[in-house]
């Protein structure tokens, strides 16, 4: 069956399930969430009963899932993020469909999360297959733009290998590099959270909460993009301790 994904990340009912008497009901979930796993409790288990308190349908617990974290993450995470305009030329390492989604996502309409630990992150999902779609060239622009701007060094991109059209993907990103002259190192890699970690003396551009977790620096290159995109579809997910 052929593919006929347009766009990244918007579904037609997300005004409907993201905006009006849910933002709060959303907020107090998030807040309810964050408590439980402050105290120990488990992340998914926390979801369900957060998640069947407030009735909420699967995309929204998606949406309370990413924006959730405990105490002790949040505050370790926000010790180890160097602002954007601190980072003096540091080697950076990017977690590509990470930064890669969230920017479509953001261009497409999408919702987007500003979550409790100061991340940034999407909803929209490739479901074990990346499909190129219109936002993408343009996102990869908005990104290669930007990381030039704030680095003169080679940045070392990791993709996920098992992720089918991740080879394509590849390609077309040293097409845009070639083209554009920005200084990319693109590889495939069967974890690229480790692979991520590993990078010790390069500061991480991810939003993904393990990730943010085991890096010894992190750098909010996803919030800084978005910021500066016109229209975009945020949510502020914070609980009621603001960020």
């Amino acid at each position: 069956m052929p593919n006929k994904q347009r766009h990244r990340g918007a579904q037609p009912k997300d005004g409907q399930f993201f905006g009006g008497k849910w933002i709060p009901i959303l907020n107090m979930a998030v807040e309810d969430m964050s408590w439980l796993m402050t105290r120990g409790y488990p992340r998914k288990s926390s979801l369900n009963l957060v998640g069947n308190r407030y009735r909420l349908n699967t995309r929204q617990r998606h949406a309370v899932w990413r924006a959730s974290c405990a105490d002790q993450d949040k505050d370790a995470r926000n010790s180890k993020r160097i602002d954007v305009a601190e980072l003096n030329q540091s080697p950076l390492v990017v977690d590509g469909y990470n930064l890669l989604i969230t920017v479509e996502a953001a261009l497409a309409g999408g919702v987007i999360l500003f979550c409790r630990d100061g991340a940034v992150r999407d909803i929209a999902s490739i479901h074990g297959t990346y499909r190129k779609v219109e936002e993408t060239l343009p996102a990869l622009d908005i990104i290669g733009n930007t990381l030039a701007s704030i680095s003169n060094q080679d940045i070392h991109w990791f993709l996920d290998k098992p992720v089918s059209n991740s080879g394509r993907l590849k390609t077309l990103m040293g097409e845009v590099a070639r083209e554009k002259s920005f200084r990319w190192n693109i590889d495939l890699v069967n974890n690229p959270d480790k692979a991520i970690v590993e990078e010790k003396e390069k500061v991480a551009i991810s939003s993904d909460g393990w990730v943010l977790d085991e890096v010894d620096s992190w750098t909010n290159i996803h919030r800084y993009i978005v910021n500066k995109l016109p229209e975009v579809n945020k949510l502020e997910l914070l609980g009621k301790s603001i960020f």
